[in-house]
């Protein structure tokens, strides 16, 4: 079965007007190959969807840049307004925005994920 993941591209956005947070989180997601916005940081999550995807990547060998999101209140609120996605923590790969826990770990489970990852180029030891 195949799982949803919502696709937004590098550097696009509904929103076309100037937003300093958008700005930053376009940043962050064009410069590094997987971002995680997350509650805490990998090594120290803060709520257990969190750990959930960092540990998955952990286990794959997946270098993530991880965002802590209590760490700023306007990037909390700002990535869930740019990816129109009301929770945290949210998965962007390559720019791709891919989702929040359930489908991440639903795409781990049936061998999605470690495809997508192949496709992207992005290295991980499977």
């Amino acid at each position: 079965m195949a799982t949803l993941h919502f696709l937004r591209t590098k550097g696009t956005h509904p929103m076309t007007h100037s937003n300093p947070i958008f700005d930053r989180i376009r940043n962050d997601i064009n410069t590094h190959d997987v971002v995680l916005y997350m509650k805490g940081t990998k090594k120290l999550p803060q709520c257990g969807f969190s750990s959930v995807i960092a540990s998955i990547f952990e286990r794959m060998g997946v270098d993530v840049y991880d965002v802590n999101v209590l760490m700023d209140a306007e990037i909390r609120q700002g990535i869930k307004d740019f990816s129109d996605w009301p929770t945290i923590p949210q998965l962007y790969i390559k720019g791709e925005f891919i989702g929040g826990c359930d489908i991440v770990r639903e795409m781990y489970e049936t061998g999605e994920l470690e495809a997508l990852l192949q496709e992207k180029g992005v290295a991980h030891a499977a």
